[in-house]
């Protein structure tokens, strides 16, 4: 049996993802492959190396809220530190702040889905009245 396999490594203890593994590289909770996203923050219909349906988990607009409202609170604060620290022209804070706000936005998103997402498979979170499959 190779460890490389993901069919023998599920249900093996030790061999499911962290948390902290899932969110920041993108791994399937079940197998490790990195394969939990198919596009820049869309998921994956299903992992196609151990099949875990990535649909069936409902991720839902939390992690945008939450991100957005981090990251807008961490630029504005660092905007108003730079105008009071060096009141520079206009043009150095669109140059500074507009592409630093659009990557932490993006790359925060692609953290706190693949971290939900791996939560829930972790607790077997399912939608509330739906029945177990």
């Amino acid at each position: 049996m190779s460890s490389d396999n993901p069919e023998t490594r599920e249900g093996q203890p030790g061999t499911e993802t962290s948390l902290a593994e899932a969110a920041l590289l993108g791994l399937c909770p079940r197998c490790r492959a990195k394969t939990m996203f198919g596009g820049m923050l869309a998921f994956s219909e299903r992992c196609p190396a151990c099949g875990l349906d990535y649909a069936r988990f409902n991720v839902g607009d939390g992690p945008a809220a939450l991100v957005t409202l981090a990251v807008g609170t961490i630029t504005v604060g660092l905007a108003i530190w730079v105008q009071l620290s060096f009141e520079p022209p206009w043009w150095v804070h669109a140059l500074l702040w507009v592409p630093l706000t659009f990557a932490l936005v993006i790359g925060g998103l692609r953290v706190t889905k693949a971290w939900l997402l791996a939560s829930e498979y972790r607790n077997d979170a399912r939608e509330a009245g739906s029945k177990d499959l």
